[in-house]
């Protein structure tokens, strides 16, 4: 078991590709489209959907030893690709002061909300993706393929429309993306929440009884509503990281994304804990219902409710 987790580790090294592509590649860009640009990049995030398409199969082909193998192969083309065909940084040189220098933006507040609002919409995408697969299996009786290809419904449109969510940031501005976004994941995720429940209602008349479940159809496109909005939210959390910090977007983008990241370890592991303590398997999105309720609050102190203010101390 220890080589599986020691493999694991370096191989989520991987990961800080993204931390620094995603400024390397806003660079190439005015700030007026690097929402879009970024968003675009992050929608490689797409190849966690398809992977829900292709590692079942190819597991029941070749078996699970052939899957890694397979997936080496794709990384080290990818590497050879980008080490010929990439341009260079036009940033690389540019930062004055030391590398030590570069943290001392950690010290603003905002950062850490942006961290929060990355860890529900990247760490709760992350995690549902995984989790889908099973809660369909177990809820509606799939198999692993079939779930699988359910599930894809979530991730994949989810990936793709981070470039959309990227170009509406651009031209809306990332706090009207983000906050709206929030509030449609807080419908899907107040109706999702809700397990199978019967109702008996007393009449004078006698008894009523009332049926409430989430049907397969229901829950796909609740699941696709969800998937897109979250799409949404990362591209425009960047979107802010462009606009605030245009010269430490590289480590502002690696905190940000490490809180992503963190949140799409941990929500799974949470999602089980609180399954096995309360037996209902909808628990995962009664969690993230609280979380986006954190978040909505977040983003109303300091942004929505500052915003009236400072316009009438303006006046």
């Amino acid at each position: 078991m220890w080589q599986f987790l020691l493999i694991g580790l370096f191989l989520g090294c991987v990961g800080a590709s993204f931390a620094v592509g995603t400024p390397y590649v806003a660079r190439f860009f005015p700030p007026a489209r690097r929402g879009f640009a970024m968003g675009f990049f992050g929608a490689g995030t797409a190849g966690a959907a398809v992977n829900l398409f292709i590692t079942p199969s190819l597991q029941a082909a070749y078996g699970w030893r052939f899957v890694p193998r397979a997936y080496a192969v794709a990384l080290l083309v990818t590497a050879v690709i980008f080490w010929f065909a990439s341009a260079r940084d036009p940033g690389a040189g540019r930062t004055q002061g030391s590398w030590l220098d570069s943290f001392k933006v950690l010290r603003n507040r905002h950062i850490w909300r942006l961290c929060q609002y990355y860890s529900f919409t990247f760490g709760g995408f992350t995690a549902l993706s995984l989790w889908i697969p099973q809660y369909l299996k177990a809820e509606y009786g799939m198999s692993l393929v079939m779930a699988s290809a359910f599930a894809a419904g979530f991730s994949l449109p989810g990936s793709i429309l981070r470039a959309v969510g990227g170009g509406l940031a651009d031209r809306f501005g990332a706090h009207n993306v983000t906050w709206w976004g929030l509030w449609v994941a807080w419908i899907c995720l107040f109706l999702l929440s809700y397990p199978l429940t019967d109702f008996v209602i007393h009449t004078i008349d006698g008894t009523v009884s009332l049926h409430l479940e989430v049907t397969l159809i229901v829950f796909v496109l609740l699941t696709f509503a969800l998937g897109a909005v979250l799409a949404f939210g990362m591209a425009s959390t960047f979107k802010y990281v462009a606009d605030g910090f245009p010269d430490n977007m590289g480590v502002v983008t690696g905190i940000v994304g490490l809180a992503g990241g963190l949140g799409g370890f941990l929500l799974p592991i949470l999602f089980g804990l609180l399954l096995d303590f309360f037996r209902i398997r909808s628990t995962c999105f009664m969690f993230l219902y609280g979380i986006v309720w954190v978040s909505l609050i977040l983003i109303y102190l300091s942004e929505v409710r500052r915003t009236p203010v400072a316009g009438r101390v303006a006046g």
